[in-house]
C-alpha cells in the first residue's frame, strides 16, 4: 500500500475527530506463546491502517489543527544491539522519513509528552477494551490532569470510541484495498487448486493442510486464520482444526483456507469428493448449495440490504432440503419457522478486510445495512448433514459448504475469489488433471 493511503486515511479521520480531539492509537503488543518464545508479531489493524507502521512499541497520536504538527508517533529508539537480535528498528528519524510522521519521539517518554497533548483538548478519541494496560495508562494521564485543575489545568470533558469512527472507515474499501484483497484472493485460489489436485484417499487431512502454507508462504503470505480441513464427519464441525485425520475413499472433503497478504486477507472454501468423484447423493446437496450460492451473489449489489444475499440462499436451501425428503411442509412456513436452521446453522457472510472478520456494523439501527459501493463481504452458504437418525443413512456425513469473497460495485457484484472451480463437472476435472 502506496503511503499516500495512509496519509489520505489519517486526514479524513482528523476531519472527523475535529479540532479541541486528539486521538490516540497504540500499537498490538508483543505476544507470549510459551515461556520466552513469542507469536510471530502482527500489527493492530486499526493502527497499522492508519500507519503502516508494523512495529510493536509504538503510540500514534493525531492532533488535528497541532501548529507544530498533527501527526506524532512515539517508537523505539535505534539499538544496534537490540537490533543485533531482534532485527532492525525504523527509529524516530525513519518514522518521519519512511512512514509520514509530523515529529516522533522515544516511546520511553510517552508518559512526559502525551499528557501535555491531551492538555487543552476537549475530546479524546481512543478504542476502551483492546489492551487493558494501555486503558490504565490512559486513565493515569487523564486523572494527572484533573489533579491540576485547581491549578488551571485543562482536562478533556469527552471520551469518544474510536473505533466507531474508524471502522465505519474500515467498512468502504478504496480501489488500492480491493487490488491487494485481489492479489490475496489469487494466491489462495492457487493454494485451492494445489490441494484439489494431490488430495486422494490415504492422505492425512494435514497432509493437505502443509500444501496450503507451502503456496501461501511461497507466494509471502501467511494463512487469514487456522485453515478447515475436514474429510467425511469433520465437515460437519463448523469449525474443526485439528486436521488429523485421514482421508477415507468415498468421503468429500471440506477446505475452508485463506490467507493474509500485505495485511489483507482472503477467505474461500470448497468442497469436493476424496476420489475425484460425486457420488449421487453428494452431487444432489452439493447442487443445492452451489445454487443457493449463486442466488446470494446475485443479491450482493449497491441498494440491496446486508440480509438480502442470505434470504436467498435460506430459500434455495430450504426448498432444495425439502425436496430431498430432509425437511418437510410448506416452504413459506419451513422458512418462517427456522426449520432449515438444524441443517443450516450460519449467516451467508461475514464483512472481510484487513480482518478476515472484519469490522463494521451489520445493522444501523434496528435495520439491516445497505450495501454500498466498497463494502466487501463472503458468501458462504452451507449444509451438514450429520450421523443423526433424523438423516437418511445415504446423506450422513456430508459436509458442503462454497465461499467467495465478493466486493459491492456499481456495476455489481466482483467475485474477488474467482477462477476456481466450484460446478462438480469442473471440480471433478481438475481433480483429474494432475
Amino acid at each position: 500500500m502506496k503511503q499516500t493511503e495512509f496519509e489520505r486515511r489519517r486526514k479524513q479521520l482528523m476531519r472527523m475527530v475535529g479540532s479541541g480531539g486528539i486521538a490516540i492509537l497504540p500499537a498490538a503488543p508483543v505476544r507470549m506463546r510459551s515461556r520466552d518464545v513469542e507469536y510471530r508479531y502482527r500489527q493492530d489493524s486499526d493502527f497499522y491502517y492508519l500507519t503502516g507502521f508494523d512495529e510493536p512499541e509504538a503510540v500514534a497520536v493525531l492532533v488535528p489543527g497541532r501548529s507544530q504538527g498533527a501527526y506524532l508517533m512515539f517508537c523505539r529508539e535505534k539499538d544496534p544491539n537490540k537490533e543485533l537480535w531482534d532485527g532492525s528498528r525504523s527509529g524516530q528519524d525513519g518514522v518521519v522519513a519512511d512512514f509520514g510522521a509530523d515529529d516522533a519521539f522515544p516511546v520511553d517518554d510517552i508518559d512526559d509528552i502525551i499528557p501535555g497533548l491531551i492538555e487543552g483538548c476537549s475530546r479524546v478519541y481512543y478504542t476502551m477494551g483492546m489492551y487493558s494496560d494501555f486503558d490504565t495508562r490512559i486513565a493515569d494521564w487523564v486523572n494527572s490532569l484533573r489533579s491540576g485543575t485547581s491549578r488551571g489545568v485543562h482536562t478533556p470533558q469527552e471520551f469518544v470510541a474510536l473505533d466507531h469512527l474508524l471502522h465505519d472507515m474500515r467498512l468502504y474499501k478504496s480501489r488500492g484495498e480491493i487490488s491487494a484483497m485481489r492479489k490475496s484472493a489469487r494466491v489462495a485460489v492457487e493454494a485451492h487448486k494445489r490441494a484439489m489436485r494431490m488430495a486422494q484417499p490415504g492422505l492425512f487431512e494435514y497432509e493437505v493442510e502443509a500444501e496450503f502454507r507451502h503456496e501461501f508462504r511461497r507466494n509471502g503470505a501467511w494463512s487469514s486464520y487456522s485453515p478447515i480441513v475436514g474429510g467425511g464427519a469433520n465437515a460437519c464441525t463448523l469449525h474443526y482444526v485439528e486436521n488429523g485425520d485421514e482421508l477415507r475413499d468415498g468421503d468429500l472433503l471440506l477446505i475452508d483456507a485463506g490467507c493474509e497478504l500485505d495485511y489483507y486477507a482472503s477467505d474461500i472454501t470448497r468442497t469436493f469428493p476424496v476420489n475425484g468423484r460425486f457420488s449421487s447423493e453428494q452431487r444432489a446437496v452439493y447442487e443445492i448449495v452451489l445454487e443457493a450460492q449463486l442466488a446470494a451473489i446475485d443479491k450482493t449489489v449497491k441498494g440491496n440490504h446486508w440480509n438480502d444475499p442470505h434470504d436467498a440462499a435460506v430459500r434455495v436451501i430450504t426448498k432444495g432440503l425439502k425436496k430431498l425428503g430432509l425437511l418437510d411442509g410448506s416452504l413459506p412456513k419451513l422458512i418462517k419457522d427456522g426449520a432449515y436452521r438444524q441443517f443450516y446453522m450460519h449467516r451467508t457472510g461475514h464483512w472481510i478486510g484487513m480482518d478476515v472478520h472484519d469490522v463494521g456494523d451489520y445493522k444501523v439501527g434496528d435495520e439491516w445495512r445497505v450495501l454500498e459501493t466498497g463494502m466487501v463481504t463472503t458468501v458462504e452458504p452451507g449444509i451438514y448433514l450429520p450421523d443423526k437418525r433424523s438423516v437418511p443413512k445415504r446423506f450422513r456425513n456430508i459436509g458442503i459448504r462454497i465461499e467467495d469473497d465478493v466486493a459491492v460495485t456499481a456495476k455489481g457484484p466482483d467475485v474477488l475469489s474467482k477462477g476456481l472451480a466450484k460446478d462438480p463437472d469442473e471440480i471433478e476435472s481438475l481433480m483429474r488433471s494432475t
